[in-house]
C-alpha cells in the first residue's frame, strides 16, 4: 500500500495525501481556513465546532463536486439534504473506502466533559491500517497502528490519562492534535512530560507538528 503524507492543519485537523488524492479529518473552527479545500474525502469524528465547521465544510464541498463526507449522524443530518449521495453516516465497526483510502470506524461516544453536559457521538478513524485519529475520546482501536494522532489537551482530559493512553495503544509514533487551547508554555510542559525528561511514552516516539508541517506515514 502506498505511503501517505500527513500534514497538520491546526488543532484537531490533519490532511492525508496519497497517489494524488487527499483525505481530511476534522476541519473545524480552530483549523486553518483552507483545511478542507480541495479534499477528495472528509472524515468528521463528531459535531463540536472545533472539529466540524459547517460553513467551511459546505464551501469545500461546493468547490469539490466529487468529494464525499463520512461522519456520525449528528453531523451527517446537517448536510445530507444539501449534498445528496455525498454524505455517509458511519459508526462503530464500519469499514469503507474513501477516495482510495481504506477506513475503519472505532468508538461511539465523546469523552465525558462533565455529567451535566450531554455526550455526543464520536467516531475515531483508522486510515489504511496505519494511522488512528480518535477524535475527542481515548478510544483504543483494538488493532495495532503505527501512528496515533494524540488528543493532547482538552476540557475532558488530564495528563495521566493522555500518557496512559499512548502506552496502551503503543504506536510507533504519536503526533499531537487537539492542542489549540495551549500556549507555548503549555506545549513545552506537555512536550517535556511526554519526552525523556518526563515519565515518557515507552517505545513510542512523541512529536508535535506545527500547522503546515508534514511527515510521511
Amino acid at each position: 500500500m502506498a505511503r501517505m503524507e500527513l500534514t497538520k492543519k491546526g488543532h484537531a485537523c490533519v490532511r492525508l495525501t496519497k497517489d494524488g488524492r487527499t483525505l481530511v479529518i476534522d476541519p473545524g473552527a480552530f483549523s486553518e481556513e483552507d483545511a478542507a479545500a480541495g479534499a477528495d474525502a472528509v472524515l468528521i469524528t463528531h459535531e463540536h465546532p472545533d472539529h466540524f465547521d459547517e460553513g467551511r465544510l459546505r464551501a469545500a464541498l461546493d468547490g469539490s463536486p466529487g468529494a464525499g463526507i463520512w461522519a456520525p449522524s449528528g453531523v451527517a443530518e446537517k448536510l445530507t439534504a444539501a449534498f445528496p449521495g455525498r454524505v455517509h453516516t458511519v459508526g462503530q465497526g464500519d469499514a469503507f473506502s474513501a477516495a482510495g483510502f481504506e477506513v475503519e470506524a472505532h468508538g461511539e461516544l465523546h469523552a465525558v466533559i462533565h455529567p451535566d453536559l450531554p455526550r455526543v457521538q464520536n467516531v475515531g478513524f483508522v486510515v489504511d491500517g496505519a494511522l488512528f485519529h480518535p477524535g475527542d475520546a481515548l478510544t483504543v482501536p483494538g488493532r495495532p497502528v503505527s501512528v496515533l494522532m494524540l488528543p493532547l489537551h482538552a476540557p475532558w482530559s488530564k495528563f495521566s490519562e493522555v500518557l496512559d493512553y499512548v502506552r496502551e495503544v503503543a504506536p510507533d509514533r504519536a503526533y499531537a492534535v487537539h492542542d489549540g487551547l495551549l500556549s507555548e508554555a503549555g506545549l513545552a510542559v506537555y512536550g517535556r512530560n511526554l519526552g525523556p525528561q518526563g515519565p515518557g511514552t515507552g517505545p513510542t516516539t512523541y512529536a508535535r507538528l506545527t500547522p503546515g508541517d508534514s511527515v510521511a506515514v
